[in-house]
């Protein structure tokens, strides 16, 4: 059995937790270590059992305390080649990762420990962006966070898991009716900016229509503070899945929060 949960998923910080009880991982570390640790605590888990860290792209949100907490509690960190470069010289990671870096090849399985993980490229506006193809204990998991736009291979990637996390950050009208400023809009929009309900909904609804086995569980993820709500986000997703025949009943639909901890879920 694979637990899971979010220490927190958004612009105010994004870390996410998997364990089979015998290996576990986080991916991304935008959560300060204090914070960390405490949100382990309370399921009785320990960040000095986290066996390794993933990163998936050089923004502060997601990797504002990967240096500390890779040199504190000497962990190793796994990453791919351009994003492992712009560590080296992020303020975050700068002379903290000595040592603990490791290569991982996009678009091949790559051995950590019992889990196999797959990097593959995601559109968006950090120096490398990668999502996760994740096999561990017989689950499939595809994790997306930061995604411009829905490309082929993204889909591909998100339609082989059976556990989905997906990003779905804002409701296009909140966003162009709101108060950022019009440069902020367009990085937004853009197709290295973030996916929105909308665009999430339409990979929602060509991911249930054309996966390659069970889709069991979809987590959406990253959901902005300003140009989106919870409700707005489920409930699209929901109608969506809807209406190509999904079941409410035969799948876990659930929203990840912003900048609290995530109920643990059994995968």
């Amino acid at each position: 059995m694979i637990r899971f949960f979010s220490l927190s998923s958004g612009s105010c910080g994004n870390c996410y937790y998997f364990t089979n009880g015998e290996v576990s991982f986080l991916i991304d570390a935008g959560v300060g270590p204090r914070i960390t640790r405490k949100n382990l605590l309370e399921h009785e888990l320990k960040l000095e059992d986290v066996d390794f860290i993933l990163v998936t792209h050089d923004h502060i949100d997601h990797i504002k305390s990967l240096g500390i907490i890779s040199s504190k509690y000497s962990k190793p960190v796994y990453t791919t080649k351009g994003i492992r470069d712009a560590l080296l010289w992020n303020m975050c990671t700068r002379g903290r990762l000595k040592g603990s870096l490791h290569l991982l090849e996009k678009d091949k399985v790559n051995n950590i420990l019992s889990v196999k993980v797959t990097p593959f490229d995601v559109p968006h506006d950090a120096t490398e962006t990668v999502g996760y193809f994740i096999e561990f204990e017989g689950h499939k998991i595809t994790i997306i966070t930061d995604c411009g736009y829905m490309t082929p291979s993204v889909l591909e990637y998100a339609c082989l898991s059976d556990t989905l996390i997906l990003e779905s950050n804002y409701d296009s009208d909140m966003l162009k009716e709101g108060n950022y400023p019009y440069q902020l809009k367009t990085r937004i929009l853009g197709e290295s900016g973030h996916l929105s309900n909308a665009e999430a909904c339409e990979a929602l609804m060509k991911i249930y229509s054309t996966r390659r086995g069970r889709l069991d569980n979809i987590f959406l993820c990253h959901i902005s503070g300003n140009n989106n709500t919870p409700e707005k986000c489920y409930n699209a997703a929901l109608e969506a899945l809807e209406s190509v025949g999904a079941r409410p009943q035969d799948m876990l639909l659930a929203v990840l929060p912003r900048g609290v901890p995530s109920k643990m879920y059994s995968l």
